[in-house]
């Protein structure tokens, strides 16, 4: 498969956390690819044409030879198919077991904790962060993604699943919510979301020049 014509769009704030699982994908796949950036703010993903080749209206969207796909978890499961190992490295983990549980997270952190995903919105991690004490319902997703995270990172170890995948960069980007508000986590779960926010592929996104922010 050519690995030619590969296009991301993402939101043109770059603060979307299935934009950063994508973009990360194709960046540890070593694939070459182009940016497009689409103006949430001006309501762009409701227009023709990227409305209708999306078919979802939404980001982030794989564009590969004239083929459009949206959602991040079939983009991801797309990429892992179509560059397998070992001509690509892999970005989900080979063992059978590993890789549905590294799905379920994955599946989990975009379906649940939405209250948490309210009040610490992904975007405070790239504009200036809210630090208002979170709600009860809140603190209860927050309290149940720290559970989670202390039953899947054992202590000292740098990825979930003894090499990395990027179920282990989706946690830690659901816990820099928490840390960048300077909420309160365990040292143990905080050294793991740190560990990763290192990775070049990560700094890569959280680096990238953003303009001022518009609320949409």
């Amino acid at each position: 498969m050519s690995t030619a014509n590969l296009t991301l769009h993402v939101d043109s704030f770059w603060v979307s956390p299935y934009a950063f699982s994508c973009f990360l994908a194709l960046r540890e796949k070593g694939l070459p690819f182009e940016i497009a950036e689409v103006a949430l703010h001006h309501g762009d993903q409701r227009k023709p044409p990227f409305r209708d080749r999306s078919l979802t209206a939404k980001v982030p969207v794989l564009e590969h030879d004239g083929f459009w796909l949206s959602e991040s978890m079939a983009i991801v499961e797309y990429l892992e198919e179509m560059f397998p190992s070992p001509q690509f490295p892999r970005v989900l983990p080979l063992e059978p077991r590993d890789r549905g549980r590294a799905r379920q997270l994955m599946s989990w952190l975009r379906s649940d904790l939405l209250a948490l995903r309210e009040e610490r919105p992904t975007r405070t991690m790239f504009y200036p962060a809210r630090t208002e004490p979170l709600s009860p319902r809140a603190r209860e997703a927050a309290d149940k993604l720290l559970r989670v995270a202390g039953q899947l990172i054992n202590p000292g170890a740098a990825t979930l699943f003894g090499s990395w995948c990027l179920a282990d960069a989706d946690l830690a980007l659901m816990l820099q919510r928490l840390l960048i508000a300077g909420d309160e986590v365990p040292e143990r779960i905080a050294a793991f979301a740190r560990l990763q926010w290192s990775r070049p592929s990560v700094l890569q996104f959280v680096e990238h020049p953003r303009a001022p922010f518009v609320a949409h």
